[in-house]
């Protein structure tokens, strides 16, 4: 069985791109054969923007993990969940054991209907499923200028679908960095390399690594 990771991300950078080529980060030295493999997907967050490319997330992560295991980098600044969803049989190409999932911010940057959100996710989410992969939930969270109203219903998206689709709920994907100058590029959104490792120690690992031992993939 493969395995989803689904997380959400805070405020992102709304310039779109056309789909780039996947980075590939790998964890296995050349003499261990790959055996599982996880695909970073999102936007800005996941891609990395204003960090070297071994700064972002998916290469800390993929330093934290057993030999065996690659993780494949296909962020991309500015997604929104509509984008996702028109490249998503692309990025599916990779067949990817476990997937990180962070998307949603830009939609609530633009103001967009939460249903619409909340519908492109949960199609999202059930398109990952039907190719054979397993689905981890992290929730994010947005700026109160968007209105309370607003807020809640972002935030509460989330946990909403973790439930609907029976899958464990990372509860906020930028907790313990979100709002802190040390741990942000200046545009107060974007960890920087300091706050990408907390992170991915903080928010990340510690779900991955567990579903890694109830799969025996440690």
């Amino acid at each position: 069985m493969r395995i989803i990771i689904c997380c959400i991300v805070f405020l992102v950078s709304c310039s779109q791109n056309e789909p780039t080529t996947p980075t590939i980060t790998k964890s296995e030295s050349k003499e261990s054969p790959k055996t599982f493999t996880i695909l970073a997907l999102g936007d800005s967050l996941t891609e990395g923007l204003g960090v070297k490319q071994e700064d972002n997330y998916p290469s800390i992560l993929a330093k934290n993990l057993p030999s065996n295991i690659e993780v494949i980098n296909a962020g991309l600044s500015g997604e929104t969940t509509n984008g996702l969803k028109n490249r998503l049989s692309w990025v599916l190409k990779q067949k990817p054991d476990l997937t990180i999932l962070n998307i949603g911010a830009n939609d609530a940057m633009r103001g967009l209907p939460l249903e619409l959100t909340r519908n492109n996710i949960d199609e999202i989410i059930t398109t990952i499923k039907q190719a054979d992969s397993d689905v981890i939930l992290a929730g994010m969270q947005i700026y109160n200028n968007l209105g309370k109203e607003y807020v809640e219903g972002f935030s509460g998206i989330y946990p909403e679908l973790a439930k609907k689709h029976k899958t464990p709920l990372i509860p906020f994907f930028l907790a313990d960095v979100a709002g802190d100058p040390k741990l942000n590029q200046n545009d107060m959104i974007h960890p920087n390399f300091e706050g990408y490792k907390i992170i991915v120690k903080n928010n990340i690992l510690p779900t991955v690594n567990q579903y890694l031992k109830q799969k025996n993939y440690e």
